[in-house]
């Protein structure tokens, strides 16, 4: 049965990111439960941020799940990627995942890849690129699957990345790779930079999707772009899907009208 997720974001470095509370940890709870969402995806500076017992007495008092806990504060707070020209610094950025890997894996939830990807560029060739990014994954995939989880690897937009955009690429590349416990998560924002058809996208990602960031073509709540997001929920229904579908939005008009939205949204579809 997919479940729905809203962003909960405790970077002081991306305040002004698209995620929908930025409050502290227990009133995000407050507002997830409050609205109806089933689970959160956090957005933490770094593994011990908070314990694991804090979130999990969270979780038992307002019965809500943790959807994803994403890694990109390795990024925005350390400039590291896992495709950086320095050795070290790839190995630095290896770590921060793999530590990440092990604080969520402990909560039963997975971790993100997104930003601290990296990006290939006048010191490194795309092929160089890619490969360390694929001997990272395969180590950190293995991580991920101690704990029976997996790790999610994010296309994102030309414009932060210039390793792969599109979804079925991205499929093809884990596929190729033999990148074993990886899965994608799907953004329908980059998609709607990137992808042709983002329904056709799904499609051509089928059992390699293991999480979606639903969101409008503006990166508001969905409906508040251009986005027609019911043959969206069609190819994800023909391909299985009954993961996540996670708010990573601006909290715009405010975070409570982004989040009735986005469940509004979803609800009319999955009814």
């Amino acid at each position: 049965m997919i479940k729905t997720a809203v962003t909960l974001c405790r970077v002081a470095e991306a305040a002004a990111g698209p995620f929908l509370f930025h409050n502290d940890l227990a009133t995000g709870f407050v507002k997830a439960a409050e609205h109806g969402f089933d689970a959160v995806e956090l957005f933490l500076p770094e593994p011990n941020a908070h314990s694991v017992a804090e979130i999990e007495a969270l979780q038992a008092e307002y019965g809500l799940g943790v959807a994803a806990i994403g890694t990109g504060a390795g990024m925005v707070k350390y400039g590291l990627s896992l495709t950086d020209p320095d050795a070290g610094q790839r190995e630095k950025a290896t770590q921060y995942i793999l530590e990440m890997v092990e604080f969520a894996g402990r909560m039963q939830a997975p971790a993100i890849l997104g930003s601290m990807q990296g990006r290939w560029g006048v010191e490194v060739s795309r092929d160089q690129a890619l490969g360390w990014l694929a001997d990272a994954l395969k180590v950190i995939g293995e991580a991920a699957g101690k704990h029976d989880v997996p790790f999610i690897y994010e296309p994102l937009n030309r414009y932060e990345t210039n390793l792969i955009n599109r979804v079925g690429e991205a499929a093809d590349w884990v596929r190729a790779n033999d990148l074993g416990n990886i899965v994608l998560l799907a953004d329908m924002f980059h998609m709607n930079i990137e992808e042709v058809n983002v329904a056709d996208a799904m499609r051509a990602g089928g059992d390699l999707i293991g999480h979606v960031h639903y969101a409008d073509s503006n990166r508001h709540a969905m409906g508040f772009g251009h986005t027609d997001a019911a043959p969206v929920i069609e190819a994800l229904k023909e391909i299985a899907y009954d993961a996540t579908l996670s708010a990573e939005i601006f909290p715009l008009p405010d975070a409570d009208q982004a989040a009735a939205q986005t469940l509004k949204s979803i609800r009319s579809h999955l009814s």
